[in-house]
């Protein structure tokens, strides 16, 4: 089973933000793209965050309380990023998202980030091997 790579089941469409975005910009991107979540790419291109759709909850709470968004996306986004390598195995994969709440993973190539892995793919995979 651990001939299956991370590689075979990445998702390269990846909605990408950055840390200044206003974020009511990057919830509407969100909710437009359907994404269960976005990285966030710093000015040298490099992996510097995560906005999850859970992250967007507190600032959309605020704005239809008091009618009014605020904020950037580096306000809400989490900064200590769990990412998997496109060469890790599924197994080793599916164990990290039993450890973990996330339901995706950056996957990387290198210092490259090349898409996202989700733990729904990841699940499905095991269901068709298993």
């Amino acid at each position: 089973m651990t001939q299956y790579r991370v590689a075979e089941i990445v998702r390269d469409d990846v909605l990408t933000l950055t840390p200044d975005m206003p974020i009511r910009r990057a919830v509407t991107e969100l909710v437009q793209a359907r994404a269960a979540a976005a990285i966030v790419i710093g000015d040298d291109g490099g992996l510097v965050g995560i906005l999850t759709q859970k992250d967007c909850f507190q600032p959309a709470l605020k704005a239809s309380y008091y009618q009014e968004w605020m904020g950037r996306v580096a306000d809400q986004m989490s900064r200590d990023v769990i990412c998997v390598d496109k060469s890790d195995d599924v197994v080793s994969v599916a164990e990290k998202f039993l450890s973990c709440p996330h339901r995706v993973f950056p996957v990387v190539d290198g210092t490259k980030v090349i898409g996202l892995v989700h733990r729904s793919d990841v699940l499905a995979l095991l269901i068709r091997i298993g």
